[in-house]
């Protein structure tokens, strides 16, 4: 028995020639069009409420997900409806540190039985039963169901339902949060004077429980919004190393204004190449932030969340 992949117009399938296999059935329940991602390969966009069918090899094991709502097309931030066919595994990694862009529901297509192929959602950041990292390891299958975060489903041939977005939304935006350079919880990224209007400075300041320094990030529109007024976070025209960080009044989808959290804390000026650094690693009260080239391991670019422990 062999197995082989195809790659046409973007969309990974599995041809199996003389092979078990298993059918798997996505559905876009979410308020938007996403971008679908199996095994981390790009399948394109599926519409919202349509529903896809991929037939892959029975010992699929690898990740069906969508970088939707702020999530990253390697993985990280989103939620993940994991496989190990091998032993008729099926689970769901989320990232703990800050997202939870999309929930997912995972229902085997078979009766459930003695507790095992038991439908499993995780729909909220909530959730407590789902790996917070990919499992490098599986228990030997039982006669008895596995213990969550981890599910099963044994048998031949049997596919799976993967519905993201069950609830029908996105989850809510986080409540309103300081953000701190590189985790000083003392420091705070604060709107100057705490001046509501178009052109005023953002800078480091001591933290001191003011709306000035409460930020939201909105997964699904990436922008960096002061608390529930009407600013946000705003990059200028030209984004480049070096120009001094500002409010403006929100602009729906203004590039200015377009930033996403990556996984290792910074955020960044979508497609720009330009991060919110904190101008010369200075603490120092009233030193207006900017963006600069984005750097790996450059401190001066992480921004922590205060909701994170």
């Amino acid at each position: 028995m062999r197995s082989f992949h195809l790659n046409v117009l973007g969309v990974v399938a599995s041809c199996v020639v003389g092979a078990l296999a298993r059918t798997y059935k996505i559905t876009n329940n979410c308020p938007l069009a996403i971008t679908l991602y199996i095994t981390g390969q790009n399948q394109g966009t599926l519409a919202r409420g349509a529903t896809i069918t991929r037939t892959l090899d029975e010992n699929f094991s690898s990740f069906i997900f969508t970088d939707a709502n702020g999530g990253n097309a390697d993985g990280s931030g989103t939620t993940r409806a994991g496989f190990f066919g091998p032993d008729d595994y099926y689970y769901a990694v989320a990232d703990p540190a800050v997202r939870f862009n999309t929930g997912v529901l995972i229902q085997p297509q078979a009766p459930v039985t003695n507790g095992f192929c038991k439908p499993y959602m995780c729909d909220t950041k909530a959730c407590n039963s789902v790996f917070t990292s990919p499992p490098t390891r599986f228990p030997p299958p039982s006669s008895t169901p596995p213990q969550l975060p981890l599910n099963a489903c044994p048998g031949t041939n049997i596919g799976y339902n993967v519905t993201f977005c069950p609830s029908g939304a996105f989850p809510p935006d986080p409540a309103p949060t300081t953000l701190h350079p590189n985790g000083n919880k003392q420091k705070c990224l604060d709107v100057r004077g705490n001046v509501l209007q178009n052109g005023t400075p953002v800078q480091i300041y001591d933290c001191n429980g003011t709306g000035a320094q409460q930020w939201r990030i909105h997964w699904a529109g990436t922008y960096v919004k002061l608390g529930y007024t009407g600013f946000c976070l705003d990059a200028g025209r030209t984004p480049a190393s070096g120009v001094g960080m500002k409010i403006w009044q929100c602009i729906e989808a203004l590039p200015a204004q377009t930033w996403f959290y990556t996984a290792d804390k910074r955020i960044a000026v979508l497609g720009k190449g330009q991060c919110l650094d904190l101008t010369r690693g200075s603490l120092t009260n009233g030193n207006r932030v900017q963006t600069w080239q984005c750097t790996n391991g450059n401190t001066n670019q992480i921004w922590t969340l205060g909701s994170e422990k």
